[in-house]
């Protein structure tokens, strides 16, 4: 049997040497090392190529920015003190000894000096320029500039929010110029010292901050420049890892490469995060400066200054409303650091570290947001802009708020609906309301109120809650009987029991509100007492599809149903919807969409649309008119009169209840404004309040409170007499006085009234009355 043979060892020549692995290793580091090199290479790349795109395009995300309606002055307007004085604060310009400055005014009784900031309005800037007016009886006497009379001055509008991108950022961009030299250098002394120094990293801060972390026993504090500050903020998250870090670092000496440390400084600024708004987060210290002291970062103080710059530490750690102590202790930390690298005097520093740590109030109307506005207004826009540009391109929207009227709505409504409340502890917190204020002449929303609670970023039942109406559909079931030819408001119609057989056999059995029936009665009195059953009787007369129709005539979109409960309101609208029918009452017979934009602008200035108003007159003004006389009677002395016996009229208005009072209605113009208030529960519940209790005392108080100016004559009617039976009489009988339109008056039919006294207005004495 054969036997293997051991293999035969190599001898020692023939195994590889030390030095040969050595250099098999360093051949395959090398080639390592030169893959590893390509990497980086193309990782650098590809990161300078980011780098430099995001910073030489729109490095921001700019929400569109909503402007509220520029305040008028012009002499003869209607503006109280009060106004003025809440405007100016909401705008945040300054009560001063004398108005020496943009941004501040000055009040001696009745005369008022303003410094009106300069402003880019949609229609072309215009400079800031001192203005001088006198204000009496609730009214502009006389508007001057520079000694002359002029005609019509705007005050810049106020910001009233945005249209934010997903991340909700907002900023308000400025320029490195325009910033206060001593911001700048406090900024760089306390977060970055060697910043105009270093190539974007700075080895003796990584070395001071390892040192740091390491005697802590974890990560306590970062050796970040400015510039790799504003690489964190701009093109990475905030995760602490070694390779975010390392990218963070390579970023930054690519930035440093291609851009200033002017540019860079800039663009730190206006990127640096610095609070929160509910919602809204607070980038920039221009932003900043208007959020927390009411005033652009030009006109920051010292101790202002400081304050802001310790922000950049801990926005909410050092924030100045929730941590005032906290606070104060950093600004002064930071004026001791100004005054040591002289960028103030120690004068200065102890001015400034001895005033108290001072910032406008948080919920300021100018810095709130109106969503339930905002919300229709977004959805305007959306039929012409893209959702992302509204996001994204800086647009200046200028809209039709008035801020004054939005504030009157917002608080009548709350101190109506605590007062409701306070009657029944079932209904505490249980009431809601929504409200909708336009122009007269022009469509504009100047109000909308969509929640008891105006700041709730949630369901708007200005546009979204559709109730029944109730008796606000009653005008137009009037309208329709005008207009038809057979009726005049001196008509006499029956207000006795009703009942319509339906499908199934169910009776329709509508009942007056106290019910009562009152029988016979003018027209004119059925409307103003809202009286159920002399509507019904009337409607059905007229006919359910012409009254229909009349719906449609005045606008209304949604469908009406054809039923007989219709005529007292069993339709569903919105109370913007109810707003645009009643708007083509208050605007003499012409429909037009509600409006909330006047125009569009770029960031620049440049006018993107402007929006005019638009509309069509389907009722003639006199048929309106005519119309308006039974409103009015509503309001002089029917169910609305609470509002002529506080307000001067004469004043046009309806009230409305739905079935078990489950909804409160109320609607009512004057000369300038039209209102619709709704009150009710979400649940649909009952409630033991009618219109007239519960939405006309939010109306009331909003017209008291924003000023109300009573209807002109009706010139295109006439008076004429009509007697008992409804029928004109002779001018030699003095029947009850009802109008016409003029050119529509028909022929006198009707005899004089047994009692009714001559025409020449001679009063008759008891003796001649017997004999």
């Amino acid at each position: 049997m054969s036997q293997r043979k051991p293999a035969a060892k190599k001898s020692k020549s023939e195994r590889p040497s030390l030095s040969g692995r050595r250099k098999v290793w360093l051949a395959w580091m090398l080639r390592l090392s030169l893959v590893g090199l390509a990497l980086l290479a193309g990782w650098l790349v590809y990161l300078d190529a980011q780098v430099r795109e995001r910073f030489d395009g729109n490095k921001w995300a700019l929400p569109a920015k909503v402007y509220a309606r520029p305040l008028l002055l012009y002499p003869g307007q209607l503006l109280s003190a009060s106004q003025l004085e809440a405007e100016l604060s909401w705008s945040d310009y300054s009560a001063r000894g004398y108005a020496d400055r943009p941004g501040s005014y000055t009040r001696s009784g009745e005369q008022w000096t303003i410094f009106r900031r300069a402003f880019p309005f949609w229609d072309g800037p215009e400079s800031a320029r001192r203005i001088e007016l006198s204000i009496r009886d609730g009214r502009i006497s006389r508007l001057r500039e520079q000694g002359e009379d002029v005609g019509l001055v705007r005050l810049e509008p106020q910001y009233i929010g945005g249209i934010f991108p997903a991340h909700n950022e907002d900023r308000e961009l400025v320029r490195l110029e325009d910033v206060p030299p001593a911001l700048v250098a406090a900024l760089v002394v306390t977060e970055d010292k060697a910043f105009f120094e270093h190539w974007g990293i700075s080895l003796r801060g990584i070395a001071r901050a390892m040192l740091a972390n390491v005697k802590a026993g974890g990560f306590v504090q970062g050796g970040s420049t400015l510039t790799q500050q504003l690489v964190k903020n701009f093109f990475l998250s905030s995760e602490r890892t070694l390779i975010r870090k390392g990218q963070e670092a390579l970023m930054a000496l690519l930035l440093e490469l291609h851009y200033s440390k002017e540019e860079i400084l800039q663009a730190y600024l206006n990127e640096v995060y610095l609070g929160q708004a509910g919602r809204r987060a607070i980038h920039g210290f221009g932003l900043a400066a208007r959020f927390y002291f009411g005033k652009s970062v030009k006109e920051l103080d010292n101790g202002e200054i400081a304050t802001l710059v310790g922000l950049v530490k801990g926005a909410s750690y050092y924030n100045p409303r929730r941590n005032p102590e906290r606070a104060k202790e950093r600004r002064d930390l930071i004026l001791g650091l100004m005054a040591d690298n002289g960028i103030i005097t120690d004068g200065q520093r102890i001015v400034a570290q001895g005033k108290p740590l001072l910032t406008s109030a948080a919920g300021r109307a100018g810095q709130r947001e109106y969503p339930a506005f905002l919300e229709l207004a977004r959805a305007q826009l959306q039929r012409d802009y893209r959702l992302q540009d509204l996001q994204s391109e800086g647009l200046r929207i200028f809209t039709t708020l008035d801020p004054w009227m939005q504030n009157a709505v917002e608080e009548a409504a709350q101190a109506t609906l605590k007062r409701l409340e306070s009657r029944s502890r079932e209904l505490k917190d249980v009431l809601e309301t929504a409200a909708v204020i336009t122009s007269v002449d022009g469509g504009e929303v100047r109000a909308l109120l969509g929640s008891r609670k105006p700041e709730f970023f949630g369901f708007n039942r200005a546009l979204a809650a559709k109730r029944a109406i109730g008796s606000l559909a009653k005008p137009v079931v009037y309208l329709a009987a005008l207009e038809s030819g057979r009726y005049h408001w001196g008509s006499v119609i029956d207000d006795k029991p009703v009942s319509v057989s339906g499908p199934g056999g169910q009776l329709w059995q509508p009942q007056n509100y106290d019910h009562k029936s009152h029988g016979a009665l003018p027209m004119a009195d059925a409307l103003a007492r809202s009286l159920n059953q002399a509507t019904a009787r009337l409607g059905m007369t007229v006919g359910l599809g012409n009254v229909a129709a009349t719906f449609k005539e005045l606008g209304l979109q949604a469908e009406v149903p054809p039923y007989p409960s219709m005529l007292l309101g069993a339709i569903s609208l919105s109370p913007v919807e109810v707003a645009a029918m009643y708007q083509t009452i208050a605007s003499q017979g012409f429909v037009m969409p509600l409006r909330t934009i006047e125009a569009v602008a770029t960031a620049k200035g440049e006018t993107l649309s402007s929006y005019a108003l638009r509309g069509e007159q389907v009722v003639s003004p006199a048929m309106m008119q005519w119309l308006r006389y039974g409103l009015e009677q509503v309001a002089e002395r029917g169910t609305a009169r609470r509002i002529t016996q506080e307000l001067e009229g004469p004043l046009a208005a309806k009230t409305g209840t739905s079935d078990d009072q489950r909804d409160a209605w109320f609607a009512g113009f004057d000369n300038r404004h039209l209102g619709v208030v709704w009150v009710g529960r979400d649940d649909n519940q009952p409630m033991p309040f009618a219109g007239s209790s519960a939405a006309l005392p939010i109306w009331l108080d909003t017209f008291r409170s924003a000023g109300s100016e009573p209807l002109p004559p009706a010139d295109l009617l006439q008076m004429v007499p009509v007697n008992a039976a409804g029928q004109l009489v002779e001018n030699g009988c003095r029947g009850t006085l009802y109008p016409f339109i003029r050119d529509r008056v028909p022929a006198a039919a009707g005899q004089c009234d047994p009692l009714t006294e001559p025409s020449s207005g001679e009063k008759k004495s008891w003796f001649d009355w017997l004999f």
